[in-house]
């Protein structure tokens, strides 16, 4: 039985969560300029356009931050914001400031307001802090930056107002409010357990002293105030952990995305199964993209799936597919509902759907050339990067944190763009994380991340991956002579015979900065001292060699 999903394939629908508790009150401030037309994204690379993420923690700091949750609430909106808009974010946890200065912690008393040493040390690790935020963002071309903290008092944030004004910075802060003594121990329990603070694990005074540092905070404690003091504030209070929400004068897009991730936070256990399809047709061929069926092979995979479904007895598992044919064959052995998102389809290879590699390679040269060069922003012709493959996901991945128990079952790239997202993979690791065929991944959120285990259902299939090229940069002096350089450096040592006989060997593409003269002529061109008479050919159209 199938459900097709219409109102899933609209932009924008979905959540941001996962297992995260929060504390009695906490509240996080994003600082950033104005931004320009927000579908555009302008911002992303415009000079100034830097957004900071301060995370302040009023109350009791069971922080909103990396230790709430599997991954942080608001560090899940400004990661995965910037994942899929490719913009460069960081994070400064001001409790890994605190350990560097204090070098053990030995107990609730560090909290104390009227411990006036430690109140200087965490003042100036907060100082600190906020000037390698600074650094980050002014001087090494950051655009996110997340400020982890617990700043409890109106004195505290009003040093990161201060902050944000002398860098013409505007602020958004989040306020956790949370009085339900179930959650609050339960938070204790999944996430301080395991803090760094706690190397000795023991849950009972795990318990005892941080119950003890949240009462360290309540004597402070300053929340934010909508009526008077700031009335004037950007900021939402997410309450009960979501039971209700206050939203305070949102003044942009950015905030306004972040109130909506936040609005459809759960906190509930869940696993999430990935898998692709089962073996197809086109797979046996070398093929890519298409909508062939399951080989026969594939066939026993659903079968095997189904089985494992059974003995594994999940309680309301939800299963999804594309709308291509290998994944409904697949869901359709399940005997279950599923539903189809046309979302989940495979990346669009546009003119080269239904080829294999070496038809790419032989028709497509050039493509085959730049995508082995920069897989995750290549674009096919006529089809998709895998940057455009994870904004067209992005409902996928929300309603992902919105639900309980889920299996996908996907594509290659498709698998490789969720899995990125729940383990934190780079935009250099996605295009080549590896995802065989028949092997499900067991996700589980958990503190401080999420627990990955694979599981192969022992059906054998053909091996569809393909590992990330070694491309070696190189140039030519005046003399004709190859030299190795870095991507974006000067020109270094001689290359050996050698090194020309390996690259030779194995294929490897080159590019080469030839003369603009050179470059014109558009014919091939001879190195002196290469062997077997292979050439560097020129494009004048891309203004890319490689070798051949």
């Amino acid at each position: 039985m199938k459900i097709t999903s219409v109102a899933r394939c609209l932009p924008w629908r979905g959540s941001c969560s996962g297992p995260g508790i929060f504390r009695v009150r906490s509240s996080v401030g994003i600082l950033h300029d104005q931004l320009p037309d927000p579908h555009c994204y302008d911002w992303l690379t415009s000079p100034g356009q830097n957004l900071r993420v301060q995370e302040t923690h009023t109350l009791p700091q069971l922080d909103w931050g990396a230790h709430q949750r599997p991954r942080s609430p608001l560090w899940d909106i400004v990661l995965f914001h910037c994942w899929r808009v490719w913009v460069s974010s960081a994070v400064f946890n001001l409790g890994v400031y605190r350990r560097q200065a204090v070098k053990s912690y030995k107990s609730y008393d560090f909290f104390r307001h009227d411990n006036e040493e430690a109140m200087k040390i965490r003042k100036q690790c907060a100082l600190v802090a906020l000037e390698d935020v600074k650094a980050y963002l002014t001087e090494d071309s950051g655009q996110i930056a997340v400020f982890d903290a617990t700043n409890t008092t109106r004195e505290r944030r009003a040093l990161i107002l201060n902050f944000a004004e002398e860098n013409s910075f505007k602020v958004f802060f989040v306020e956790s409010v949370c009085d339900d003594p179930d959650v609050i121990a339960a938070n204790i329990l999944e996430v301080k357990v395991s803090s760094p603070d706690y190397p000795e694990r023991n849950r009972e005074n795990v318990m005892e002293d941080f119950l003890k540092r949240i009462e360290c905070y309540k004597v402070t404690y300053q929340p934010l105030d909508p009526d008077n003091y700031d009335k004037d504030l950007s900021f939402i209070k997410v309450i009960n952990v979501g039971q209700r929400f206050l939203v305070n004068k949102v003044q942009d897009y950015i905030q306004s995305k972040i109130v909506y991730y936040l609005m459809n936070i759960h906190v509930h256990p869940r696993t999430i199964y990935l898998c692709r399809h089962g073996e197809s047709e086109f797979n046996l061929l070398g093929k890519i993209g298409g909508d062939s069926g399951l080989s026969v092979r594939g066939k026993q995979f659903a079968q095997a799936l189904r089985k494992f479904l059974e003995e594994q007895e999940i309680a309301d598992l939800k299963v999804w597919t594309s709308q291509l044919k290998r994944t409904i064959q697949t869901a359709e052995s399940l005997g279950v509902t599923y539903e189809q998102w046309k979302i989940l389809n495979e990346i669009d290879a546009g003119v080269c759907e239904e080829m294999t590699y070496a038809e790419i390679k032989e028709r497509y040269p050039d493509e085959f050339a730049l995508r082995d060069e920069e897989k995750y922003l290549y674009r096919y012709p006529g089809g998709e990067s895998y940057q455009d493959l994870v904004q067209r996901l992005e409902p996928v991945i929300m309603e992902l944190e919105r639900q309980g128990n889920v299996l996908v079952i996907s594509h290659q790239a498709v698998m490789r763009c969720l899995l990125a997202y729940f383990l934190d993979k780079g935009a250099d690791e996605l295009p080549y994380l590896r995802c065989p065929l028949h092997t499900i991944f067991k996700l589980t959120p958990v503190a401080y991340g999420c627990k990955v285990e694979t599981i192969n259902l022992n059906v054998e299939a053909v091996n569809t991956h393909r590992d990330k090229p070694t491309l070696i940069w190189l140039t030519l002096d005046s003399g004709q002579i190859l030299h190795r350089r870095p991507r974006n450096g000067k020109p270094g040592a001689e290359l050996a015979n050698e090194d020309i006989m390996l690259l030779q060997d194995f294929g490897v593409l080159l590019k080469f900065g030839i003369h603009q003269d050179q470059l014109l002529s558009g014919k091939p061109y001879g190195l002196e001292g290469w062997r077997q008479g292979r050439e560097i050919k020129t494009t004048p159209s891309l203004g890319r060699r490689w070798l051949v």
